[in-house]
């Protein structure tokens, strides 16, 4: 399977709240950004610089966009870009939405996270 990605603009971030905040505006600007709520948790991932310094954050992370949509029966569509980024010890961060997925891998592993997937048949953009 040969995939296209694009490198979305910007540094991200993941931040924890807890599970009975509210959905922070501040998470929700920009050109991509996801909340999710769990019993344990509220996760939300958005731009770097909106996130205020009170917040449990982890920042520093580069994201890719699959090049969708993709049918919800086509298999392996996230383990092809997966798979090699795990072989060459790359770790990553997969958000998925209705048309396609997004991978989030660390700002200094973006450039051999670009070359792995290439070398596996992708392209990236």
């Amino acid at each position: 399977m040969t995939l296209t990605l694009s490198i979305l603009p910007g540094e991200y971030a993941v931040s924890r709240l807890g599970p009975g905040d509210s959905p922070p505006a501040w998470a929700m600007r920009g050109e991509f950004w996801t909340v999710s709520r769990t019993t344990d948790e509220l996760s939300a991932l958005c731009r770097a610089d909106l996130v205020p310094g009170d917040v449990q954050t982890q920042k520093g992370w580069a994201a890719l966009k699959l090049h969708g949509p993709f049918e919800f029966t086509l298999t392996g569509v996230l383990a092809s870009v997966l798979n090699p980024l795990k072989d060459a010890g790359i770790g990553i961060f997969a958000v998925s939405t209705f048309d396609t997925d997004y991978v989030l891998v660390a700002e200094e592993k973006l450039e051999a996270a670009v070359r792995v997937l290439g070398e596996a048949g992708h392209q990236v953009l």
